[in-house]
């Protein structure tokens, strides 16, 4: 199945051999930048005490990788639905498995963060390419249900990354994390060059926003750098420079995307309530995400002395619960509409972010931990297919690698921004990780500030996502 086609005739059923092997494909391909998007995240500790790095180095360990995926996600997006889908993937896949040997053998902070921003680069391509071929491929009945599965296993990759970290972790090193994408990522090359078809959209002109994306890289670069090195040394003349670059590119981006023909970022999508709306409760509950996994396996490492494996297997409920009842979640938003579970859904991740002050320096699995990060499962469960289903539901499908990489970028500049901020402003700098009881305080203070954002992503799904099934008029979109 190599012909380039988007004829809606030649489009696959879900349950057909061919839907079932396109579905795996993505998922497996996706799987690769959402499981290192976490995975190094139960390896901080060990990474610090290796590597001799502050915890600004580790922040930076985390950060360096989601700046690159989230600035060159929008351009990924367009790249993918000009140049074909299928080539885009397996170039992320590619380029992404490269870095991952670089990280393996950096022997410095300094060098693991260069090898992660490249790694970021390679997910960009990976994650919008998945979810447009997705959008591409499918029959239009059964586009959300294909979401809704790919979210469900996209959940389950990210919550077994800790368990998978973990078990590495106790009987190898830290530098296994990365070492362990390459045998993944031969699988999934494999598999797309046999199963999955090649799709662009009808009108790609092959001309891509290159400004705008360099635009992006410098907006989000710049503020990082200010927010985590305010949180190092203060205020001071390079901060202050940092967010005056940072201001003057991001009045220079919108300038640039009003005039440029292709836009990376297309303002006209903004235009579309449904679209803005999503983006929205995105933008609001995947920064509190972030900031949660990040803080929660350190906490249960550094403040209750878990083991990174206890650590890693604390999250199992999460995945049972995401794997058995996201692609329900997103049927039922198919039939009752998004609003209800896109509201829901942050309510319950707010509620799981209270339980999880409960976690200390004598926390036990099931008073302590269980009860929060079953609900957040709920949570998580309940919000993640209707949301990106309904994110990409809301454009026609020709456009749906630009509004995958647009949807993406805004959850993974959320979380950018929410790690590299949430625990400046809770005072967890310099060498917090080594201080349990300093990091206990910032990790309390860091999860009142996560059931806020939460709250606030339900709040804006309440008011602002309609209520009526969008995806019926998909079909005379396509």
């Amino acid at each position: 199945m190599t012909a380039i086609s988007t004829a809606s005739d030649e489009r696959l059923a879900l349950r057909s051999t061919a839907g079932r092997w396109v579905l795996v494909s993505t998922i497996l391909g996706s799987a690769l930048a959402s499981i290192d998007a976490t995975v190094v995240t139960i390896a901080l500790p060990a990474i610090g005490a290796d590597l001799e790095a502050s915890f600004a180095g580790l922040q930076w360990t985390v950060t360096g990788y989601t700046l690159t995926l989230a600035a060159l996600i929008l351009l990924a997006g367009a790249a993918g639905d000009r140049f074909g889908r299928r080539r885009v993937f397996l170039i992320g896949v590619a380029w992404f498995t490269v870095a991952s040997l670089m990280c393996a053998v950096a022997p410095s902070i300094g060098l693991l963060i260069a090898a992660r921003i490249l790694q970021g680069g390679g997910a960009a391509l990976i994650t919008p390419a998945s979810l447009a071929i997705l959008e591409a491929a499918f029959r239009p009945e059964d586009r959300t249900a294909a979401v809704a599965t790919w979210a469900g296993f996209a959940g389950v990759a990210g919550a077994l990354a800790p368990f998978v970290g973990g078990w590495l972790l106790d009987v190898t090193s830290w530098r296994w994390v990365f070492i362990v994408n390459v045998p993944l990522a031969a699988l999934v090359v494999t598999l797309a060059l046999k199963h999955i078809p090649e799709s662009r959209a009808d009108e790609a002109s092959g001309r891509l926003d290159w400004v705008g994306a360099a635009t992006t890289v410098v907006v989000l670069g710049s503020l990082t750098y200010a927010v985590i090195e305010a949180g190092r040394s203060g205020w001071s003349a390079m901060v202050a420079v940092s967010v005056g670059i940072a201001v003057a590119s991001g009045c220079l981006l919108v300038a640039v995307e009003r005039t440029v023909a292709e836009p990376v970022l297309p303002p006209e999508l903004f235009r579309v309530r449904q679209f803005a709306a999503a983006n929205a409760v995105t933008f609001l509950a995947y920064g509190a995400i972030g900031a949660y996994f990040l803080l929660l396996t350190l906490q249960l490492q550094v403040v209750a002395g878990w083991t990174p494996l206890a650590a890693g297997l604390s999250t199992t409920p999460m995945v049972v619960l995401t794997l058995a009842f996201s692609r329900g979640s997103g049927a039922l938003a198919q039939r009752i509409g998004p609003r209800l579970p896109m509201t829901l859904g942050p309510l319950l991740l707010a509620a799981g972010t209270v339980l999880a002050l409960r976690i200390g320096e004598d926390a036990v699995y099931v008073s302590d931990v269980l009860p929060g990060v079953t609900v957040f499962g709920l949570g998580l469960a309940t919000m993640v297919a209707p949301l990106t289903a309904t994110a990409l539901g809301s454009v026609p499908s020709s456009h749906a690698g630009v509004a995958s990489g647009v949807n993406n970028a805004v959850a993974r500049t959320a979380s950018l921004l929410a790690v590299a901020a949430i625990p400046v402003l809770a005072g967890l700098t310099g060498n917090a990780f080594e201080d349990p009881v300093r990091f206990d305080d910032g990790f309390r203070i860091s999860m009142v500030v996560c059931v806020g954002l939460f709250t606030a992503a339900a709040l804006t799904s309440a008011v602002t996502v309609s209520g009526a099934v969008s995806r019926q008029s998909n079909a005379a979109r396509s």
